[in-house]
């Protein structure tokens, strides 16, 4: 059968081949996400503590973005935006999509995996998942593995590392999520992280003094917050065991020089003040992209970039063109040789549920120097996911009855207000809300135009709370 002719452009090169030829030239790409980890705990980042070999070393041999952040502050919906580019207020993809809560992203909405798949690369997933429906959410491949046991899901890639077509990858793994049982039988046992005694297959265990481990400011520096650190030390080296194990079997592959690595998170710290927040803890993430071959090496990249422009970045190094695209983000493959680029200088973000107990709607407009925070049911107390309510960490603080978790005020976690502004150079704590003084009036009214103008660019249902109240519309007389 005569094969048609296809002209690629691959980097600075055009390629007229046969489909065969044009198989061969598509980068590999292995797309790692991890669950509940911040820039808190990599060597790479600044931790001289946490022992991440693996990951620090494909920071060294590509490029670490320093402002990378989260459009939603949870596993399920961030995951959505992730592979749609797509904020999940416009897709439907409000929270989890598991058990009860069953949030779940429009039938309507074409994925990164659907995508690929269609340009001939072989998709495969392994671990966490956390998405629906299927039928959005599609790879050709679903591989077996306990996604706890990361060496185990990396020997488990094998099959698709080696075969012959071009393939993607999405390798999830749910280290260092809070492991259950969440509730302990004593409220100050720390929780496991996901740890076990027996340890797992082919992990040598790194065990951490809770008396080593750095507290983040956001934290109490107590006994209890220092013990499930050292849990979320231990479950973060596991991961990057396994990312250690994904390189070996790729080297062995020989496709390391055609393989693209991307390493992300979903969203922070499994800890209150991060995880289901937007503060930076929770939405300011680890994101390391090692090109194949002679790409960019050891570059920080300050880029202002969200998991909104991760499925136009892949595909775009994918050399993949989806005509009439509409993403919400954009492709920064053009600027991954820069440190400093120009015109990335803000991000956005909407969070609406974690469980579907906790409706506590947000949004984010963040630059470099400052961040504005719309608490849109601001006049209720703020949810919190049964996870970290119950945490040792937590429940010390309400035991001692502290003023204080971390810099910022209980009470004043507890009960927001509507808008929180913050001089983030100034004041990286995000303690001194200055929305309220009248020196910041006029800079308060440019950002909220700015967040309206967001919110209708990406279809926020949410937009018309601003001509409403934004807990209920209440009738004091029966019409």
């Amino acid at each position: 059968m005569k094969m048609n002719k296809i002209i690629i452009t691959l980097g600075c090169a055009a390629f007229i081949t046969g489909h065969s030829e044009l198989k061969a030239q598509k980068p590999n790409i292995i797309f790692i996400i991890s669950d509940d980890h911040g820039i808190d705990a990599l060597g790479c980042y600044g931790n001289p503590v946490i022992q991440t070999p693996h990951l620090d070393k494909l920071a060294d041999e590509g490029v670490k973005f320093s402002n990378a952040f989260c459009t939603s502050a949870s596993c399920s919906a961030s995951r959505s935006v992730i592979l749609t580019g797509k904020y999940g207020h416009a897709t439907g993809h409000y929270g989890h999509a598991h058990d009860y809560h069953h949030f779940s992203t429009y039938d309507t909405i074409t994925s990164l995996p659907v995508y690929m798949s269609a340009d001939g690369y072989h998709t495969a997933r392994i671990g966490k998942y956390h998405l629906a429906p299927e039928s959005v959410y599609k790879f050709d491949t679903v591989l077996p593995g306990n996604a706890r046991s990361t060496v185990e899901m990396a020997d488990n890639c094998k099959e698709v590392i080696n075969s012959e077509e071009p393939f993607f990858l999405y390798y999830c793994t749910s280290d260092p999520h809070r492991g259950y049982p969440y509730k302990m039988d004593n409220w100050q046992t720390p929780n496991n992280f996901g740890n076990i005694e027996e340890g797992y297959a082919g992990v040598e265990e790194v065990v951490y003094d809770p008396a080593d481990v750095l507290v983040p400011d956001f934290l109490p520096d107590a006994k209890e917050s220092r013990e499930e650190l050292a849990q979320y030390y231990q479950s973060v080296s596991r991961l990057d065991q396994g990312v250690g194990r994904l390189m070996k079997h790729l080297d062995e592959s020989g496709k390391t020089e055609n393989t693209i690595i991307i390493y992300i998170s979903d969203n922070g710290i499994a800890f209150p003040g991060a995880k289901t927040t937007l503060y930076d803890p929770g939405m300011q993430l680890p994101c390391i992209i090692k090109l194949p071959g002679d790409g960019p090496k050891g570059i920080t990249n300050s880029a202002m970039i969200n998991w909104a422009d991760l499925t136009p970045s892949i595909l775009d190094m994918a050399g993949i063109e989806i005509k009439d695209k509409h993403f919400h983000g954009k492709s920064f493959k053009s600027i991954l040789k820069e440190e400093n680029p120009e015109a990335w200088d803000e991000v956005y973000a909407s969070h609406i549920f974690h469980e579907i107990t906790m409706y506590y709607p947000m949004r984010v407009y963040r630059d470099k120097k400052y961040k504005l925070i719309w608490n849109v049911a601001w006049e209720m107390e703020y949810p919190f996911a049964s996870d970290l309510w119950i945490s040792s960490t937590w429940q010390g603080v309400l035991k001692r009855e502290d003023q204080f978790y971390g810099k910022r005020e209980v009470s004043k976690y507890l009960h927001r207000e509507k808008f929180e502004l913050y001089d983030i150079e100034n004041n990286p704590d995000e303690t001194i809300n200055l929305a309220a003084m009248e020196e910041y009036q006029d800079l308060l009214e440019s950002l909220i135009v700015k967040m309206k103008d967001f919110q209708q660019k990406t279809a926020d249902p949410w937009i018309i709370i601003w001509e409403n109240n934004a807990v209920m519309q209440r009738n004091t007389e029966r019409l």
